[in-house]
């Protein structure tokens, strides 16, 4: 048992010795140098390195960060210029609109460059006036003013987050004594916004206030403000709002159409797919605001109609009739007439006495009169008509052999789904509504011929990383064949015929210690036969017979007493 630890021991212990024997072979190789081939050996290890370095520093690329965008030609070369004369790397964006330096440079040159007053912004301000010369005359002082006040407008309108860049143009006429020939000034405003970017109305009054109340003896009338298409953003003088036309009113139609093209794709889409049907809506909407007072009376009141006023005025008059004899007398007037103080009164109805009476009555009668007032006011943004198209592509069903075709949607399927579209979008026949469904085959879109290989971008791109990688790679092969190797050549020489031998004897292919440890010899332990170790035996044996017994003893566990 002590002989086969003793024999894996040596096993494991034999490479160890080989090795340690090569390192030791190695130092003393070094030792027995010249110092002119240590200087040279370490020159060429020291160069190694370098190129390897060099090219891992070549292919890692610093990162760069923006320092400036969107500036002019005169400012984005006095900011080159800047840079060139720090000693500071730059490039230039692909669009040319910005410039990059080291991203861990960004804000101390931004802070270098504010230090001499870059980027200008190709405007001037109110510095102007701290160059103004003594003795300039009044004209170029009022065009300095001008110029000044321009600029500061500029910048200020700069500063909302949807322009990039603005431009004021100030026409400030000559005062003058005659008020009839008095002028107000003007101005007139150029804007670039950004991409995606618009002003709404609130924007662009508040640019008007702003102008105007910067310039004296303006008004916000006299402000003018178009964008970098041309377009005019104040709408004082739009033609269109002139006529009676809103730009709010087309988007609230194009929302409502909006609004019912989704239901009608809400309710379709789980029956038909998303890609399978097209819905399209016109919208007729009244804008007219129309304001109506009508009053109404019933021609013939009922006779129970309440009575509201009467009034009833009774009048009976009595006149003594003609007396006396016909002749003269009758005709003189009569004498005053005394009243008989014992002589009763004649009864007035009493026969003979001349007096007759009148009788007048009137009556008027007021009845409640049925009056109906109404005023009536119609809302904005009223429905008149609408008009729904919808096409419906055809379905595929598949044939019992696996293929697919196509085939027209069914009457009945057609009839569903327009009461679904009826239903969707509020359908009102009184109204005028119209809907129409109709199936069709849509069209296949045209593919796009694909791109070769070598002109794909992210082909190019791939390759162009791929060829860094490989220089790096081809730089460390060289390195290694060029100058590593022969170097552990000449320091390292390669195992003797006995050190291979020596590692041979260790075990034979494929045998395992007790630790597990997998043993592999060499071609020639490898060699050796079954016959050729059966003779070596035997050769043993006759040499040295006691030392046989004694190994054939201790496998058979007999001690020296001849006892197990």
């Amino acid at each position: 048992m002590a002989t086969a630890e003793n024999a894996a021991t040596a096993n494991v212990a034999a490479p160890t010795s080989a090795l340690n024997a090569r390192l030791q072979q190695a130092v003393q190789n070094i030792n027995a140098l010249t110092p002119r081939q240590k200087i040279a050996a370490a020159a060429a290890i020291a160069l190694a390195i370098a190129l390897v370095v060099g090219v891992l520093m070549w292919n890692r690329q610093p990162e760069y960060g923006v320092l400036f965008s969107n500036l002019d030609e005169r400012d984005g070369g006095q900011v080159i210029a800047a840079l060139q004369q720090q000693n500071v790397p730059y490039r230039m964006s692909p669009n040319g609109m910005s410039i990059l330096v080291p991203q861990a440079q960004v804000h101390e040159l931004r802070l270098r460059l504010a230090a001499n007053g870059l980027p200008k912004g190709g405007l001037v301000g109110f510095e102007l006036m701290d160059t103004q010369k003594l003795g300039v005359s009044q004209f170029n002082e009022q065009i300095n003013y001008q110029r000044a006040l321009e600029g500061e407008l500029s910048r200020t309108i700069q500063s909302i987050n949807s322009v990039s860049a603005a431009r004021v143009h100030l026409a400030m006429p000559k005062q003058t004594a005659f008020l009839r020939d008095d002028q107000k000034p003007t101005a007139s405003v150029m804007v670039t916004l950004r991409p995606g970017r618009v002003l709404d109305a609130n924007q662009v009054a508040g640019i008007v206030h702003l102008v105007s109340s910067s310039v004296p003896r303006m008004v916000e009338s006299g402000v003018n403000i178009i964008d970098q298409n041309g377009e005019l953003l104040t709408t004082k003088n739009d033609p269109l709002r002139q006529s009676g036309l809103d730009a709010t009113q087309l988007e609230y139609v194009k929302e409502v159409e909006a609004g019912f093209i989704r239901r009608i794709e809400n309710i379709l889409q789980p029956m038909v797919g998303k890609d399978n049907f097209r819905a399209q809506v016109a919208a007729d909407v009244d804008f007219n605001q129309v304001e109506q007072t009508a009053e109404t009376f019933k021609p013939n009141p009922s006779p129970d109609q309440a009575i509201r006023s009467q009034q009833t005025t009774e009048e009976t008059n009595r006149q003594p009739g003609p007396q006396g004899v016909p002749g003269a007398l009758t005709n003189q007037p009569p004498v005053p007439a005394t009243a008989p103080i014992t002589t009763p009164p004649v009864p007035p109805n009493q026969a003979g006495t001349g007096q007759t009476a009148t009788t007048n009555r009137t009556a008027v009668l007021n009845y409640e009169v049925d009056r109906t007032v109404q005023h009536v006011k119609q809302s904005l943004g009223q429905l008149k008509r609408l008009s729904v198209a919808v096409v419906v592509n055809h379905k595929t069903e598949t044939l019992p052999n696996g293929q697919t075709q196509t085939v027209p949607l069914s009457d009945e399927e057609v009839a569903r789904i327009n009461n679904l579209v009826r239903e969707a979008v509020g359908y009102n026949p009184a109204r005028g509504d119209t809907i129409n469904v109709a199936t069709s085959p849509f069209a296949g879109l045209g593919a796009e011929p694909a791109l070769p290989i070598w002109k794909d971008p992210e082909m190019v791109e791939l390759g162009k990383e791929g060829l860094k990688y490989l220089l790096v790679l081809l730089v460390v092969l060289f390195v290694y064949f060029a100058i590593i190797r022969p170097l552990m050549k000449s320091v390292m020489p390669p195992p003797t015929e006995a050190e291979k031998a020596e590692a041979a004897e260790a075990g034979e292919p494929g045998e395992e210690g007790e630790e597990g440890v997998e043993v592999s010899l060499s071609g020639a332990a490898q060699a050796n036969t079954y016959e050729a170790k059966l003779a070596r035996a035997r050769e043993l044996a006759k040499e040295d017979p006691k030392m046989v017994a004694n190994l054939i003893r201790e496998w058979m566990g007999v001690n020296d007493e001849g006892r197990k």
